[in-house]
């Protein structure tokens, strides 16, 4: 299939064009003329990288769910798509359906169709519309699809939320502190100058930090968001993301959540895969991409590399060292029944359950540590800008 950039009429004389994939262009010419349009100029349409932001998995699994309901009462695909495209309020994921369309009108494959907008159809998603596709069950894999989606999109809002309270928290306790270092204090500085007070050790330490913080605050502010962007840029080398992730591994509390987190998606991927039909290669090598993290897709990889010399998966698992023992055992005892992708999505019941105890469990802890934290700096800077104050009435007493 070759995409083609297209300029017609209309029966009112209306000049139209755009872009429609079509194995030759004869064929768009006749896929036009079908639809009463008059082709006076058509040529491969200019090569060009889709640089959008992903699709939300919210909207991705909403479009889904009704995808599948509209396959199963038996619309055509095409009246499908376009149905969804007039509805979609997500203007990407829309143009991204309303282009699949196209490419259906043209002859292509809905897998293949979906496979040219990556930033709205991943690799599994692709993967197991083409095993729908293949043995006609489309909307049962939808509406497996549309759960995946869903349990997916839950597991990343708990580690969101594991990861947000703690920096909103140290955040705002960051900014009450600067700005008591940039306005309060200066301001007992003056005070204390005008009465000729004796001042503490502690007092001399916190107006020292106030008039260093003073003259460091633009240097602090340029060094926080280029820290922020060299971070990003060395997080995307290959040795980089490597160091990255394997640190997140090991960090302590957040570390257990990071490893559960991505137990249950490597479990939960690889059970929707297999159970729509995908080989069990080809489900490791989509797995190893989706994973996230880049010593899990290291692992997955090997654990690949090794099935494909004929080995069995729950052997290489427990050898890479990066899945719980009791992960490769369920594997195990799933291979010897013949039932791996049952034994896989319990597993990630298993831990996503495990991944909703330690989440609740860190913000228990967290919630009081860093209140406590953040009443003792403020405390201390207050106390310490008070001391002097104390002193001069009871010289005045």
């Amino acid at each position: 299939m070759t995409t083609y950039a297209w300029v017609g009429r209309t029966r009112t004389g209306q000049i139209v064009k755009g872009e429609r994939a079509a194995e030759t262009t004869e064929a768009l010419t006749e896929a036009l003329k079908r639809e009463q349009i008059l082709v006076t100029k058509v040529a491969p349409a200019a090569r060009k990288e889709e640089r959008y932001r992903r699709v939300p998995a919210k909207n991705l699994a909403i479009f889904t769910r009704q995808f599948s309901v509209m396959v199963d009462a038996g619309l055509p695909l095409v009246q499908c798509l376009e149905l969804l495209a007039k509805e979609e309020p997500d203007k990407r994921l829309s143009a991204a359906i309303d282009a699949v369309r196209q490419d259906l009108e043209g002859g292509a494959s809905l897998a293949d169709a979906m496979a040219k907008r990556p930033y709205a159809f991943d690799s599994l998603f692709t993967n197991m519309i083409a095993a729908g596709e293949a043995g006609g069950i489309l909307d049962v894999i939808l509406q497996r699809l549309s759960a995946f989606i869903e349990k997916q999109a839950k597991l990343i809002s708990q580690v969101r939320s594991a990861m947000i309270y703690p920096v909103a928290v140290l955040s705002i306790a960051a900014i009450v502190v600067m700005v008591i270092m940039v306005k309060v204090v200066p301001t007992f500085t003056q005070l204390f100058e005008g009465l000729g007070a004796d001042l503490p050790l502690a007092t001399q330490v916190v107006i020292w930090i106030s008039k260093k913080t003073i003259i460091a605050l633009p240097f602090m502010v340029v060094g926080v968001f280029g820290g922020m962007y060299l971070f990003r840029r060395y997080y995307q080398t290959p040795g980089g993301r490597v160091r990255v992730d394997a640190t997140l591994l090991r960090l302590p509390l957040v570390g257990k959540i990071f490893r559960k987190v991505a137990v249950a998606r490597f479990c939960r991927t690889l059970s929707t895969l297999l159970s729509s039909g995908v080989p069990i290669l080809d489900g490791l090598d989509i797995t190893a991409k989706t994973s996230g993290n880049a010593i899990i897709e290291a692992a997955i990889k090997q654990v690949r590399s090794k099935i494909e010399r004929g080995e069995s998966i729950a052997a290489p698992l427990r050898a890479s060292g990066v899945f719980p023992p009791m992960v490769s055992q369920m594997i195990g005892a799933g291979e010897s029944t013949g039932a791996l992708d049952t034994m896989l999505a319990k597993i990630a019941e298993f831990y996503e359950d495990e991944v909703d105890v330690a989440v609740a469990g860190l913000l228990t802890i967290l919630e009081p540590l860093l209140i406590c934290v953040l009443g003792v700096i403020v405390g201390a800077i207050v106390i310490a800008m008070y001391l002097p104050l104390f002193d001069l009435i009871s010289k005045l007493s």
